[in-house]
């Protein structure tokens, strides 16, 4: 395997898991996405946005990929659409969101090798400067996708709406 660019493969099933939040956002009204898990929680739609944000700050801004320009849902200073609960975004833009941000995370996995892995790079991880890895930043993005995606799956459930099956066949 050496340097062969093959690392997308290792994360397939994650395009199955983005595909599967678009199918279920975009389908989703303004009211539904207004719906939060706990009173102080995040609505719906923020959680999304969040989401889709965490992707462009991890690898546009720490690991500087390009494809930030496509994302306008994250500032430079790694505010994003969720920091703004008084401008509610709508599934059109929360799919977008998901996509263009998508688009970034599978360019880096088209072009990183194996090798590029395991660099380290310094980068913020809420107040600390740490230490970081492509692996360790993909890893730490799935799951983030997954967690959020069970936290939106059960709010989404409790509330009677279809609910994001990531593993249906």
């Amino acid at each position: 395997m050496g340097s062969e660019r093959e690392v997308g493969r290792y994360y397939e099933p994650w395009r199955i898991y983005n595909s599967r939040i678009v199918e279920v956002v975009s389908a989703m009204t303004d009211e539904e996405l207004a719906i939060r898990p706990a009173p102080d929680g995040w609505p719906i739609w923020a959680i999304v946005a969040h989401t889709a944000g965490a992707r462009v700050w991890w690898l546009c801004h720490v690991f500087g990929e390009p494809g930030a320009d496509t994302a306008p849902f994250v500032g430079s200073d790694g505010t994003g659409w969720e920091d703004d609960l008084d401008h509610p975004r709508t599934a059109t833009e929360l799919v977008s969101a998901l996509e263009t941000s998508w688009a970034i995370v599978e360019d880096c996995m088209g072009r990183w090798t194996h090798e590029l892995l395991f660099e380290e790079f310094e980068g913020q991880a809420g107040k600390d400067t740490q230490v970081h890895t492509r692996q360790g930043v993909l890893v730490r993005l799935l799951s983030h996708d997954s967690y959020h995606c069970g936290e939106l799956s059960q709010t989404l459930g409790i509330h009677g709406l279809e609910q994001i099956d990531l593993w249906r066949p």
